[in-house]
């Protein structure tokens, strides 16, 4: 009776062991980050960002938001969907506890015009595009 609590949780840590499945975007998705992305080269992924400013984030897709910085960009690829980050008026509220944004962050979805929330996902790594 032992052995199968043991394997429910050998299971378990082999499906969080392994890469979540690499998101799928769309044409015009693509073309955004590769806009914002031209002319510079992806550094080694940071897992905070110390200083932001709000009005200099990107959506690109549900999984996928590109912060700007001067000249270097810093594109974030959540760590699962944001659902409904790319429809209409919505927008990413984060709360940080003053480091910055960091990776396991959580950012709320929320329609800008009502304040409404509208799902919840974490941010990933931070990877630095700077010019080459």
């Amino acid at each position: 009776m032992r052995a199968i609590p043991l394997l429910l949780m050998t299971a378990a840590l082999v499906g969080c062991a392994s890469a979540p499945p690499a998101p799928t975007r769309s044409a015009e998705g693509q073309a955004k980050l590769q806009q914002l992305t031209s002319g510079r080269v992806a550094g080694s992924p940071i897992t905070c960002l110390p200083a932001y400013r709000t009005n200099d984030m990107t959506t690109i897709d549900d999984s996928t938001v590109v912060f700007k910085q001067g000249d270097r960009v810093y594109v974030n690829h959540l760590l699962g969907e944001c659902y409904g980050l790319k429809g209409g008026f919505n927008t990413l509220v984060t709360r940080s506890g003053g480091a910055g944004l960091c990776r396991g962050d959580i950012s709320e979805v929320t329609d800008v015009r009502t304040g409404t929330g509208m799902g919840s996902c974490a941010l990933g790594d931070f990877v630095p595009y700077t010019r080459g």
